[in-house]
Formats: C-alpha cells, structure tokens, sequence
C-alpha cells in the first residue's frame, strides 16, 4: 500500500497506528517513509526489519539529503510491535526531525547546515507505505531468507494524521491561510521531559548508532555528530 502527498519543508507531522503480523521474517515493513524524487532525493525513513522467531524487531531510522544517506540509527522497542497498535510520528521542520514512538522521542535529527550538512527543507516529499522485500542483507547480514511458505504478509493502519503544509503547483497552501502561524513554526522543541525520555530510549534501547561507528568512518564520524544531540 503506498500514499501519496505533497508537502512543503516547513512543518511536517505524520502520525498513525501500526499493526503488523508477527509471522513476516526478512523484509522491511516501511512503516513512515517521506521521500522526493531523483537522484539528490531527500528522505526520512522509519522501517521494521524482519527477525527470527523469538528475537526482537530491529526499528531502522534513516535520513537522506541530496540523495545521500548513511545516518542509520537502530533501536529495540520496549514493547512487541505485532501484539497491538502504536503511534509512529515524525515532526519535520526547518530547525530539526524528531522521530516518536507512541509521543516518545527516540531521535532527533538537528538542522547543521551552518557546518555545511544539508538539510531536507526544499524538496516536497510524498508519503509511502509498503512492504519490501529486504532478504540480501536485512537479518543477520542476508543470511536468513524469507520464507515465502508464510505469506501473505500483511500490515494494518488506522488514525493516520497529517499536519503540514501542502504544496500545489508552484506555492504553499501556509501562504494562503492562517491556519498554521508563523510561530507554530518555531514550537514542538523538546521540553526536559522528552530530553529524559530521549536519552533513556538512546541508552537503553539503541543497538547502532552511525555516530560511534569508527570501522566505518575511519577518517572521522560526519560533522554532525559531533554536536550536542539537543
């Protein structure tokens, strides 16, 4: 199943409840991805990857900026993903992205382009849900493959929300109303609460970090690692 909507950079927040059956191994569930298009595409990605019996589901967040990837953060949930629904949202504007899970933030993504990192903020992004096929390396490196025997897989939403600013043609539609004020724009930063629940999810429940990760940066982690997470 795959949605589609344009928005503009300045404030997204997409939200809905996730269901999935637990008997998928070895695929993504794409649960929230926002994505332009072309080869300099930005993206911001939250996706399932498949487990073996038993084990946990890996939760697998990316963000892409002028088709560049390569922010991966991984974390454990707190809770089995396929027994009920939860809320999965991402706030998006111009200073940061956060990542929630059920209102609890997991990520945060700051704006660094004053150190030369881009920034998704000037290409409209579409929404896309769907099931993928990720066996070449998604458990345990691709050595497990799906088991097709078990299908069909399936994927269940309900309550979607979105709160932003919808791109038609050549304008915004924040310019014609005032639905959305100038200073909503500057809101949602995260109160001591959410930095609490922040740091207890990224200590407890995070399993990679493309931030620590010296094996693969050698000659340095990207420069915006090396600021303050808040």
């Amino acid at each position: 199943m795959t949605f589609f909507m344009l928005h503009t950079y300045r404030m997204c927040y997409k939200a809905f409840m996730l269901h999935f059956r637990s008997v998928f191994n070895v695929f993504f569930v794409y649960v929230l991805q926002l994505s332009s298009q072309g080869p300099t595409h930005d993206e911001i990605d939250f996706e399932f990857l498949g487990n073996l019996s038993g084990d946990p589901y890996i939760l697998h967040t990316n963000v892409f900026t002028q088709g560049k990837g390569n922010r991966e953060q991984q974390f454990y949930l707190w809770f089995d993903p396929t027994r009920n629904f939860h809320t999965y949202s991402i706030i998006w504007k111009p200073q940061h992205i956060i990542f929630l899970v059920d209102n609890t933030p997991i990520r945060v993504f700051k704006n660094a382009e004053s150190i030369g990192v881009p920034f998704p903020k000037s290409q409209p992004m579409r929404i896309y849900s769907s099931l993928w096929n990720a066996d070449d390396w998604a458990t345990r490196g691709g050595l497990v493959k799906t088991d097709w025997a078990k299908a069909p897989f399936t994927a269940y939403y309900r309550n979607f929300n979105a709160n932003a600013c919808v791109w038609s043609g050549t304008s915004s539609s924040c310019a014609k109303t005032n639905s959305v004020s100038a200073g909503a724009w500057e809101t949602n930063e995260l109160d001591a609460p959410g930095r609490r629940r922040l740091r207890w999810v990224q200590k407890y429940f995070m399993i990679y970090n493309y931030c620590t990760d010296l094996k693969r940066f050698p000659q340095g982690v990207p420069p915006e690692c090396k600021r303050p997470r808040f």
